[in-house]
């Protein structure tokens, strides 16, 4: 029996690290519906974003193209070039109603609502993040205003956005009301939730539930502090420092500061700027990932109960992650650490994807776009960098390699002064980190140093390898090379 053109709950959250989930190992965390999803579906242990930055991010996983090729490769631009067309434009031309909900950040939100491109999607509810920085066309501002409240005001309370206002709730309830809708063609929902993105300020009733004290240590050793002193000239949002107290741009709010010891903030002090040890950061972080599993679950019922569910492919992902305190740095910049580029990613769809699989395979998150093109009846166009992980999802490969290699790129991202560029190259084994234009690397053998604390750039032994990885990444780079027109003739 022939199966329907499914319907698409594509949920991508904003910074989220891939060892967030209760059941792929964290005891820390609350996540009962994203661990009904990992129970019910395919998850991909390995997944790789293209770029550890938002904008170049979300660009190539949209189009199935790596961030050099689809000249999105910044935080800031002025607008998205179109070079390559979105995967929700293409749905849309074949009779999909697509809906987006929250961030889409494929040009620059600064103190203006971003210009949209050709997107394809008709329902259209924004948020590029939850301030108030704009007069008009910010959908969640105005939401909260219609319950009698200004978000800016909001933001200024101690004790964070109320959890009925919250932006992650305010995606759920728009995320329902598109799902409820009448139509006779299939729907797929793009629904961006801005956390666990800095401030790190989840509503005071979830940060309650975690206490920082019961939180796991970060990734660090005192060896960090002279590693990233070597890399201090390429960009990061962070400066490095100890797990007790990090450099954060944005403070997190007061909540269980630090007890005074040695080495930690006072408590007067943590009390007037917010604490900034590792373990409080860590328990705002997990409170944000509360939020949203608890939104994430409302989506599900209101599926299950509009009779939808066994025809929806619902995928759970994020675009990049955040350093949390490892190797003493916070948020993300020109870095390649497994919190910041490996990031969740699980595909469900009841009776027609594979149950309780966990994939170990190399994936890429430009995967997704083939995909949905695949499962929408759509072949690929040739020269997409994306693969179809549909094979795996239906049980008809073998589950555990997809790629020999993934591959990240950082083309001046942010808006730092070393304007940094840098690329990733991973295998199974190995990670070779490249910054251009600088002496530095990094190389990790993941297999004997699966945590990267043992930089083997400058170790001799290690140099032979070094070399062809280096050989190696540069000729992934140029295979991706975006060579123009589809050639016709000799000449």
């Amino acid at each position: 029996m022939a199966v329907k053109v499914p319907n698409i709950l594509w949920v991508c959250t904003d910074q989220q690290r891939y060892d967030t989930i209760g059941a792929l190992g964290n005891p820390f965390v609350s996540t009962p519906n994203i661990d009904s999803l990992v129970a019910e579906g395919v998850v991909f242990t390995h997944a790789y974003c293209q770029s550890p930055i938002c904008t170049p991010s979300r660009a190539s996983f949209l189009t199935g193209m790596y961030p050099s090729a689809t000249h999105a490769n910044r935080n800031g631009n002025d607008f998205f070039p179109d070079a390559y067309p979105l995967v929700t434009r293409t749905l849309a031309d074949i009779g999909y109603d697509c809906g987006l909900i929250g961030k889409l950040h494929l040009a620059s939100a600064y103190r203006r609502i971003e210009p949209r491109t050709d997107d394809g999607y008709r329902y259209w509810q924004y948020s590029h993040a939850p301030r108030d920085d704009w007069e008009q066309g910010h959908d969640y501002a105005d939401w909260v205003r219609s319950k009698g409240y200004i978000l800016g005001e909001l933001n200024r309370n101690p004790e964070g956005v109320p959890a009925e206002l919250h932006q992650t709730t305010w995606c759920a309830e728009k995320t329902i009301e598109f799902i409820r809708e009448e139509r006779e063609c299939p729907w797929l929902a793009s629904v961006n939730i801005y956390d666990p993105h800095p401030p790190f300020n989840p509503p005071q009733t979830h940060r309650e539930r975690f206490n920082p004290a019961e939180m796991p240590e970060p990734l660090f050793r005192n060896s960090d502090l002279e590693q990233q002193t070597r890399l201090q000239a390429v960009d990061f949002q962070s400066k490095v420092r100890t797990p007790d107290e990090l450099d954060i741009r944005s403070p997190i709010l007061p909540g269980s500061p630090p007890v005074t010891e040695k080495g930690q903030t006072p408590r007067k002090e943590a009390e007037a700027v917010g604490a900034r040890d590792a373990k409080t950061l860590k328990a705002a972080y997990y409170a944000m990932i509360q939020l949203i599993d608890e939104q994430l679950g409302r989506m599900l019922e209101t599926l299950e109960e509009t009779g939808q569910r066994e025809n929806t492919v619902i995928i759970f992902t994020s675009d990049h992650g955040e350093t949390l305190g490892d190797h003493g740095l916070i948020q993300k910049g020109c870095r390649f650490y497994e919190g910041l580029v490996r990031v969740p990613l699980i595909f469900a769809w009841q009776e027609q994807f594979m149950s309780g699989l966990k994939s170990d395979a190399l994936v890429e998150l430009v995967d997704k776009t083939p995909t949905l093109l695949e499962l929408a009846g759509i072949t690929p166009p040739d020269g997409m960098h994306g693969r179809s992980l549909l094979p795996i999802l239906r049980g008809e490969a073998y589950p555990n390699h997809h790629r020999d290699f993934v591959r990240c790129e950082y083309y001046d991202a942010v808006d730092l002064p070393d304007h940094s560029f840098a690329t990733m190259y991973r295998n199974e084994r190995y990670k070779l980190a490249v910054y251009h234009g600088h002496e530095e690397g990094e190389l990790y053998d993941l297999i004997e140093d699966p945590d990267e604390f043992n930089n083997l750039w400058h170790t001799p032994e290690k140099q032979p390898i070094k070399t062809d990885l280096l050989k190696q990444s540069f000729d992934a780079s140029m295979f991706a090379m975006d060579i123009g027109p589809r050639r016709v003739g000799p000449m």
